[in-house]
């Protein structure tokens, strides 16, 4: 691979830093690894890893602190590692940031196919970013996303999301009153080409429309539920 791709693990128990660094490293990741939040976001904020996997209960600094205090200074992919696989604990570490979630025990191999698919994302966002030829810019009455600079605005207001958030919001913004069902933003969105959570898309979706009610309410209505069948992106929803 033409740049090394560098991971950071983070768990408090050695013999799964172990088991996630021998199996990322057979795919050519470099890794790198901490035993506890503060070290771990110490690490994080000091270099550019391009992913990282986050315990969720750690000694001195959990998961949710290392999370939301990295975010406010950085958008680097984030999968979330816990124990708990209640919906609670899942909406809590997308609310702080997270990008994914997986729950203890976990395959290896699941873990190394969620890295590949978010450094896809990645790969593809920032080619995107670096491309000075062209704006690619959606716009509709309420709300603009400039995709170059991953930049959303609703009704003229910056409205800040997550990584996770913000493609799902271009992906259904990209294709106006088509319906999608969960399983298709799975696999478009999350790049899941198995069996993922649905609650995940729910859970996003929850948290998209709240960020944007905050200051827009006609924009958040834009994301419409399809009962039944999935969500859709609405132009006339007023």
């Amino acid at each position: 691979m033409s740049e090394e791709i560098t991971i950071l693990v983070v768990d408090d128990e050695e013999r799964i830093r172990r088991l996630l660094k021998m199996y990322l490293e057979r795919e050519g990741y470099i890794v790198e690894e901490a035993e506890n939040g503060v070290q771990a976001l110490e690490m994080a904020i000091e270099k550019d890893y391009h992913c990282i996997l986050l315990d969720l209960m750690m000694p001195e600094k959990d998961g949710i602190e290392v999370s939301t205090e990295l975010r406010e200074k950085k958008m680097t992919p984030i999968i979330m590692l816990t124990a708990k696989g209640e919906e609670a604990n899942r909406v809590e570490g997308f609310e702080s940031g997270a990008d994914d979630y997986i729950v203890k025990p976990f395959s290896p191999r699941e873990v190394v196919l969620r890295v590949k698919a978010i450094l896809r994302r990645s790969s593809a966002y920032s080619s995107i970013a670096n491309s000075s030829v062209s704006k690619d810019l959606v716009v509709f009455p309420h709300l603009t996303i400039d995709h170059d600079a991953h930049r959303v605005t609703a009704d003229n207001v910056e409205v800040n999301l997550t990584p996770k958030e913000y493609e799902l919001l271009y992906f259904l913004a990209k294709s106006p009153d088509k319906v999608f069902d969960r399983e298709h933003l799975l696999k478009e969105v999350w790049h899941y080409d198995f069996f993922g959570d649905l609650r995940t898309v729910d859970t996003h979706v929850k948290r998209l429309r709240e960020k944007l009610n905050r200051v827009s309410e006609s924009a958040a209505k834009m994301i419409v539920t399809v009962w039944g069948v999935g969500y859709k992106f609405e132009v006339n929803n007023e």
